[in-house]
């Protein structure tokens, strides 16, 4: 059985997303004094007396609103409640009752899940003030009295949901898991993606670019294995970002990317690339993830023989720098070739965590240098003596020379290329390091 699922739900701007950052230990979720911030399901684990929680922090809910957004938020939270075991419901004590919580209550009572009624914003130690024994009308049982900023009552809050978890649930610790994140720029279908792979709207899809703000999981299993899709939000240029929130996203993309071990690169077909997109990318290749360019929106590209081969070709020059990466055209929209991308993830963290012995490295190493002789420079030509690998993801290797100076990085691309032609390494980036050691004297 999978581990207690907890879902973090109240009406916008109550603390839900401080609180739950208390509670994991982590600033994952983006906290800000503006409503609706906090847009889809964000995930956490929380550890309380031997139990291991699975947090979810959702999106402030109006249960009324016209609003697009806000009625997509709404959605989402009821995603959370429905796949919860028990639910926190987060109100504030600075406020009182208001008519949304009411409504929020109702909502829930319905739901026929366990609710434990949090009264945000207690920051007074002692007895409670007088106002607080006001929320007991919304007829959801004993409050808590929690301050999410100070931590104070946290642990009352937990004991409190522990009390509605059923005896004992086994915990499932998969760690052949591979975790993959969705980088692109805004609005190239990274979240329908997930939708479409998840078979359920996990993630809120709209047209208005920026939709989707922190980043978020979600679990697939299939043929191919395991996996954990982090849908990012979308990164824009430094200059577009014109606010703190959307600063805080991209700050969590990034984060997205280290996390993970796979990252699915996203280009729009119907725009072709863009300066941005080589940005995107530049961030998981400097971090050593295996990637992959998915050009999505393949089924509103019109097409000829040589449609495919010409906009490959394009690419492979746009993305020289990462010319290990395999490209891959789907339509998230249809799922034309998910199944294969999957198949392509799969291969390429295998790739990422390939490791090599020494003396096969040296077999290659003594082939290349046979075939073209390292440089020289004033009459001093660089030996290579030997080549090991130090480490996996990226595959890292190290070279032991007379001379760093004379190992020039054409030489070191050549040497790379040489490697990839016996080994592969489709997929992933690689690292040298040179490491001088001196001759011995005869």
């Amino acid at each position: 059985m999978a581990r207690p699922v907890v879902a973090i739900v109240g009406r916008p701007n109550v603390g839900k997303s401080t609180l739950f950052n208390k509670l994991i230990g982590q600033r994952l979720s983006i906290v800000d004094d503006t409503p609706g911030v906090t847009r889809d399901r964000i995930y956490g684990d929380c550890d309380w007396l031997g139990h291991n929680l699975l947090l979810i922090d959702t999106g402030g809910i109006e249960p009324y609103s016209d609003d697009i957004i806000l009625s997509q938020m709404r959605r989402q939270a009821q995603l959370a409640i429905d796949s919860a075991d028990v639910i926190i419901f987060v109100t504030d004590l600075r406020t009182g009752i208001v008519a949304t919580d009411s409504e929020v209550a109702t909502m829930l009572q319905k739901s026929g899940k366990p609710i434990v009624l949090c009264v945000n914003k207690s920051d007074t130690v002692g007895d409670a003030p007088p106002e607080f024994y006001e929320f007991y009308n919304l007829g959801l049982g004993d409050p808590v009295a929690v301050s999410a900023t100070h931590g104070h009552g946290t642990g009352d809050l937990l004991d409190a949901v522990l009390e509605h978890l059923p005896e004992k649930l086994e915990e499932q610790t998969d760690d052949d898991t591979i975790k993959v994140a969705i980088i692109g720029k805004p609005n190239v279908g990274k979240s329908s993606l997930v939708n479409k792979v998840a078979g359920e709207e996990r993630v809120i899809v709209s047209n208005i670019a920026g939709t989707t703000r922190d980043a978020t999981d979600t679990f697939v299993e299939n043929k191919y294995g395991k996996f954990v899709l982090i849908d990012t939000a979308g990164l824009r240029r430094k200059s577009k970002v014109d606010n703190a929130i959307e600063k805080y996203s991209i700050i969590r993309a990034k984060m997205a990317v280290e996390r993970a071990t796979v990252c699915v690169i996203m280009i729009d077909a119907t725009e072709g690339f863009t300066e941005q997109d080589s940005k995107v990318a530049g961030i998981a290749h400097e971090m050593g993830k295996a990637c992959i360019i998915a050009v999505n929106k393949w089924d509103a590209v019109e097409k000829d023989g040589t449609t495919m081969v010409n906009y490959r070709k394009k690419l492979m020059g746009d993305f020289a720098f990462m010319s290990y990466a395999p490209i891959i055209f789907i339509s998230a929209h249809t799922g034309q070739r998910i199944d294969k991308l999957f198949e392509l993830i799969k291969f390429v963290d295998d790739q990422n965590a390939m490791r090599i012995s020494t003396g096969k490295l040296n077999d290659v190493l003594a082939s290349a240098t046979a075939r073209v002789q390292p440089p020289t420079d004033k009459g001093k030509r660089l030996k290579i003596y030997y080549m090991t690998q130090a480490s996996t993801r990226p595959p890292t290797f190290v070279c032991f020379v007379n001379r760093k100076d004379l190992f020039h990085y054409s030489y070191q691309r050549y040497l790379d290329n040489q490697i990839r032609e016996v080994f592969g390494l489709e997929g992933t980036p690689t690292r040298f390091f040179i490491r001088e050691r001196e001759e011995k004297k005869k």
